[in-house]
């Protein structure tokens, strides 16, 4: 039986790093550092940009804002 090397193992052995696939989807990165792609739900305040998944943190970091429970 013939061994069979998947395509980015060949090109990793070949180039060292194998090429990025999410090159042409990728945006940017948030407030974190966080990889925003296309098609995600940011936030834009004063020039920041926060992916929505990181709204909370973002809020509690930059604005000073604290979430509890109402009582």
């Amino acid at each position: 039986m013939e061994h069979v090397e998947h395509s980015i193992i060949t090109e990793i052995n070949s180039l060292g790093y194998p090429k990025d696939m999410y090159q042409d989807q990728h945006y940017g990165v948030d407030y974190f550092g966080e990889i925003i792609c296309e098609g995600d739900e940011i936030f834009e305040l004063d020039g920041e940009t926060v992916l929505a998944d990181n709204l909370e943190k973002f809020l509690v970091e930059f604005a000073g804002g604290k979430f509890t429970l109402a009582k």
